[in-house]
């Protein structure tokens, strides 16, 4: 585990991000907040690629909970298939849309306590709805973020929830709300797990990280 970078270091490394990307933007294809929360839960062990692929079709015909209940869990199934985990999936998706019918008068809840009480909902699906769709400064800690935060100093810690404390606590204010975006394509795309791409990284100069391409 890397040291937290200092302040000076993490706003240069920031102001890079958003000149590179000024409105990073996340990479899961919705239309409201309910179908965000279906695409993040369905996220889980899945690539986006993979789950845009599968909600295609089905956003056209459920987004909003009662149509999701309407379609009913083996249509659903018909249409998630290609995920993984995806009959657990589809019981999850079927319950939170039932108690966001029933307690929530079908729209999805905007605060974490909440969120975090549905189905297949868990912390990091919260922050991704609340950051992305209400605009909260929430942290999204995913594998990506994580192994960079760490590698990098940018936001070091042991478990994922240190993480997401450690970008609350460092990160400048100003690029808190775009944070763990920059973060995950980072890591998604150029600090890879096995193959960093060092040669290209515009924060190379920044980085304490051993250069893996030399």
């Amino acid at each position: 585990m890397a040291k937290q970078m200092d302040y000076n270091t993490l706003t240069q490394i920031f102001e890079r991000f958003q000149a590179h990307e000024a409105e990073p933007k996340g990479e899961l294809n919705h239309t409201n907040a309910y179908t965000l929360v279906v695409a993040v839960a369905l996220s889980a062990q899945s690539t986006d690629v993979g789950v845009n692929r599968a909600t295609h079709e089905l956003f056209k015909v459920a987004d909003t909970p009662q149509k999701m209940l309407d379609l009913g869990e083996e249509a659903l199934i018909e249409h998630i298939k290609t995920i993984g985990l995806y009959r657990n999936k589809a019981k999850n998706v079927m319950k939170l849309s039932r108690i966001l019918v029933d307690d929530y008068g079908g729209e999805v809840p905007c605060s974490r306590a909440a969120l975090v009480s549905l189905p297949g909902v868990g912390r990091k699906t919260a922050n991704v709805v609340l950051n992305m769709w209400w605009g909260h400064p929430s942290q999204a800690v995913d594998t990506h973020i994580f192994r960079i935060g760490n590698r990098t100093g940018i936001c070091p810690g042991k478990d994922v929830d240190a993480v997401e404390r450690a970008i609350e606590d460092h990160v400048p204010v100003p690029f808190q709300h775009h944070a763990h975006h920059w973060l995950i394509l980072h890591g998604r795309y150029i600090c890879k797990a096995r193959k960093p791409m060092c040669q290209t990284c515009i924060i190379r100069d920044l980085c304490p990280y051993e250069d893996k391409t030399q």
